[in-house]
């Protein structure tokens, strides 16, 4: 072997020893005999470095995965022999090889095991089993070539082809005829010689019992011996983990209903003699954990045997087996309350499924009732915050507990369907507060949010309908609002208690006389005004979901509101070094509440357009001082800092525009006035040297709303504008110039027919020449960027061919007319891109019927014999055209051509299909097939 380059296989080595070992193993795999030489080196080991040796068996991995069948059968006996070669000097190890390289023996056994075990290599077990006997080196690489075989054959979660499938089952199938029963004793033999002095081999083997007991007799393991040895590990520290899991995969395999109820309650029966149903005594949580997902499992097993006798109507098992069911609820409620979250999570889903089947039942026992009350009361208690969460930075744990909360939820959900009034009468809102700690005090109002989801409504609407629920939740919130627990401080509690205010929203149309004391807590330090940014932030965006629900009964304080949220208003400038109350995002919410404020008020339109200009114009006194600023900036990074504030500026102005539906409530409030004027001082920044990109995007958008609140008052500004925005064009520029382009012409149509004459090649050229810029091979996001502005010019060119604007393209001069139809083509045929294609193709039919008649454009016909039709046969030719998708469009095309009648035909007949080397015979026959084929609009199979 190449010395030099194995040197290369150490991570620490320099480069290009790197690179020429990569080389190296390239020459290896592709080479027909060169792999032998590390075959050689693992049959008589004779390298002892770790990186070499897990190199010859990636060359070794190759040969079998990818080149087995071009291998001779010298060469494949060499491949088995090297591997029980290399096995053999394992067993007189003093060390064993490391971890990485037994795993990837066991890897290249298990693909060797694969390709050779129905036809060359039948007994690969009882080789390797008579090999190894009980030697701990050979069994540790036995039990790892059997989980490795487990991956390959077995795993539902590794994808396969159907070839490999129907390989699979043989290979299952000839194994439980050939040697499960000794794979099964070997197993049993080596759980017993080992559970004592080696753990880990025994953890190993449990393993593989695991993973084999899903498909194999279950009766070879469910058995009086091994289910003893296994009962004997659930009380072995080291094993006992290993063991419940192995259990667990027993009762998971599918089965006979009354077979899986006589095997989880003899299980049950043997677990609990032997102590194992005290969970209240066992201090190992990460023991629990796994006996709780055991129990979960024999849970779970019971209500499917439940389900499935009582659907055949096998009435009298069906009952028996829910009393083995119901006599593990005891159990489940230990698990469920337990202080430990893993343990109690493991625990849900028999939960879940248990209530499932009590909403089935026709009528409830006594016993069943208490149940449910003492599951409501677990998971009451268990939806309550520890001590330890840590609400300001929450990391790792708090998102487990977060995500923990919802499978809560699921089961509060699922107890509301089965005992609606019940959950009404467990939660209670605490009368005593002030001296309850902060989780006791979340939890019972987070109780009443959650009623929202668990108890049925339509749209929200919780206060009409049941008079006993819509009482008993009005009252709730009665109690929330008037008790004052909204000033409990803690962040948790003021966040519950807003969440829960606006979740309820429509109680405060039944009862508007608490809207005033709810807004004030939204506005002073109890809100928006609160020590936390997090409860600042989120209480933003629930206050402008409150306002926009209950607006109209508002009009009494709305000017109050103006004057009290003025502040958290104001543009944060760059240069001030003191955090804002509120982040930009969050202002946004902000502005766009005092948006529908102003609009909705019971005011003249005087009023509402003073209090709008009031509004923004801070925003735009700001804006201009901050432009004149920006280019004398040299500093890159204040530059930035200044381009933030001014798209901020443009943002919060746009999002005031959001409480406006159309130009009629614009023009009704006074507005437009007011919009205009920023407008005009908006657009001076596309003009601004430096830090266009952000500029121009924040005033586009603006752009974008002002079309639909202005209309047609816009259009004097959008030449200009575009002018600016068409100068010095990045492909992000483009891409979000188009769908303002494309809007205004959906729009505006014919009014703006002008101007996109005017404007369509130098947007074209802007296009083209950006896409011409040359850049890196590898660069995966120039790529994608030039793909999605490639996308974005066929859309335009839709839009403006779709809205009867034919004139557009018409008038732009033979030359670029046909420099634009080819970039039509091109995109149709040449770019590897489905979705273009097609928007390519609905260009060309829509251009067909508008010019290829007698009276279309002059010079189109030919463009059509010459390009198109081309174009209709030439595309599906390629891999990436998705047919389904654009045959109609293809077909539209051929169609129209059709009703020209002969003149295509002759085209067909004498011009292009010879043209393709098609004969005269094959020509005669398939254009009559194509004809008929488009005339019914579909291609054949």
């Amino acid at each position: 072997m190449d010395e030099q380059a194995l040197l290369g296989l150490n991570p620490n080595a320099d480069a290009c020893y790197r690179q020429r070992a990569l080389a190296y193993f390239e020459q290896l795999k592709e080479s027909q005999d060169a792999w032998e030489v590390c075959a050689e080196a693992l049959a008589k080991g004779i390298y002892s470095d770790d990186h070499v040796k897990f190199f010859c068996f990636q060359v070794l991995e190759h040969q079998i995965k990818y080149r087995h069948g071009a291998l001779s059968a010298l060469q494949q006996q060499l491949i088995r022999e090297t591997l029980m070669k290399w096995l053999q000097s394992q067993l007189m190890n003093i060390h064993p090889e490391k971890p990485f390289i037994r795993n990837k023996a066991a890897q290249v056994l298990a693909l060797t095991f694969v390709r050779d075990y129905l036809t060359l290599w039948p007994k690969f077990f009882f080789d390797i089993l008579s090999l190894i006997g009980l030697n701990p080196h050979g069994v540790d690489i036995y039990l790892r070539t059997l989980m490795a075989i487990d991956a390959e054959v077995v795993d539902r979660d590794i994808q396969h082809s159907p070839e490999e499938t129907r390989r699979n089952t043989l290979i299952k199938d000839s194994m439980r005829e050939q040697c499960i029963p000794s794979l099964v004793e070997s197993w049993f033999q080596i759980l017993q010689a080992y559970q004592q002095s080696h753990s880990e081999l025994t953890c190993q083997c449990l393993e593989v019992v695991g993973a084999y007991v899903s498909w194999i007799d279950l009766n070879l393991i469910a058995n009086d011996r091994f289910v003893n040895v296994l009962l004997s590990h659930m009380s072995m520290e080291d094993l006992r983990e290993e063991a419940c899991d192995c259990l667990y995969e027993i009762v998971n395999k599918g089965m006979d209903p009354v077979d899986k109820t006589k095997l989880v309650e003899s299980l049950c029966q043997v677990l609990q003699s032997a102590g194992f149903f005290n969970v209240e005594q066992e201090e190992d949580v990460d023991f629990l954990a796994k006996f709780s997902r055991l129990v979960n499992g024999m849970g779970q097993s019971l209500v499917l045997s439940w389900t499935k006798l009582s659907k055949v109507g096998d009435v009298k098992v069906a009952a028996e087996t829910l009393r083995a069911l119901e006599a593990k609820v005891p159990l489940l409620l230990q698990l469920l309350v337990h202080e430990d979250d893993d343990i109690s999570a493991n625990i849900v889903g028999f939960c879940y499924d248990y209530l499932h089947v009590l909403k089935q039942l026709p009528l409830l026992t006594d016993q069943q009732k208490a149940n449910i009350e003492a599951i409501m009361l677990a998971v009451i208690k268990k939806l309550t915050y520890d001590d330890e969460y840590n609400f300001e930075n929450e990391g790792e744990d708090e998102a487990m507990f977060v995500e923990y909360r919802k499978q809560l939820k699921m089961l509060l959900d699922r107890l509301a369907q089965v005992s609606p009034e019940l959950l009404l009468e467990s939660v209670q809102l605490l009368s005593c507060w002030q001296t309850a700690p902060f989780m006791e005090v979340e939890v019972a109002i987070r109780l009443l949010y959650m009623l929202g989801e668990a108890l049925p409504a339509s749209h929200g609407a919780h206060f009409s309908g049941d008079n006993a629920k819509v009482n008993t939740l009005q009252d709730m919130m009665r109690t929330l609002i008037t008790s004052g627990v909204s000033e409990y401080q803690h962040s948790s509690v003021s966040l519950e208690f807003f969440e829960t205010v606006v979740r309820y929203d429509k109680f405060f149309i039944v009862e508007p006389q608490h809207i005033a004391s709810v807004l004030m807590a939204f506005l002073d330090h109890r809100g928006l005004r609160h020590a936390s940014p997090k409860v600042r932030s989120r209480v933003a965006y629930l206050f402008s979901r409150f306002v926009k629900t209950l607006h109209k009964h508002m009009n009494a304080f709305i000017e109050d509101i103006l004057s009290r949220i003025q502040d958290l208003l104001e543009l944060a400038p760059p240069e001030n070094g003191f955090p804002a109350l509120l982040t930009s995002d969050d202002q946004l919410f902000m502005f766009e509440t005092a948006g529908v404020l102003i609009v909705n008020a019971e005011s003249p339109a005087e009023r509402k357009q003073a209090l709008m200009r009031s509004l923004l114009m801070p925003l735009t006194d700001a804006f201009r001082m901050l432009l004149a600023k920006l280019p004398e900036e040299a500093d890159e990074e204040r530059q930035t800092a200044l381009a933030d504030c001014l798209s901020h500026a443009v943002g919060f102005a746009s999002r005031t525009s959001k409480a406006f539906s159309n130009k009629q409530t614009v023009k009704q409030c006074g507005c437009s006035e007011v919009y205009l004027d920023c407008l005009q001082i908006f657009l001076p920044a596309l003009s601004c040297p430096v830090q266009r990109g952000s500029l121009r995007s924040a005033v586009r958008s603006f752009l974008h709303r002002m079309i639909i609140c202005l209309e047609e008052e816009v259009l004097p500004f959008i030449p200009a504008a575009s002018e600016h925005m068409l100068k010095d064009c990045e492909p992000k520029d483009l891409q979000e110039f188009i769908p303002l382009i494309s809007q205004i012409t959906a729009k505006f149509k014919g009014q703006v027919s002008p101007f996109l004459q005017q404007v369509f090649m130098p947007l074209v050229v802007a296009i083209f020449e950006v896409l011409g810029r040359p850049a890196e091979e590898n660069d995966q996001t120039a790529a994608l960027e030039k793909q999605m502005l490639r996308r974005s010019y066929f859309t335009f060119i839709q839009t403006v061919t779709g809205s009867g604007m034919n004139e557009v393209m018409a008038n732009q001069g033979a030359e670029n007319i046909e420099r634009v139809l080819f970039t039509i083509i091109q995109g149709a045929v040449d770019f590897p891109d489905p979705i273009a294609q097609k928007t390519c193709f609905i260009i060309l039919s829509k251009l067909v019927e508008l010019w290829g008649g007698k009276d279309g454009l002059v010079g189109f016909p030919d463009f059509i014999y010459k390009h198109i039709v081309p174009a209709c046969f030439m595309a599906p030719l390629k891999p990436t055209f998705d047919l389904s998708d654009a045959q109609t469009v293809l077909v539209s095309i051929l169609t129209h051509k059709l009703h020209i009648g002969a003149e295509f035909i002759h085209f067909l007949q004498h011009d292009y299909l010879p043209s393709l080397q098609v004969s005269p015979e094959i020509t005669q026959v398939s254009v009559p097939i194509l004809y008929l084929t488009i005339d019914t609009h579909a291609y054949p199979e």
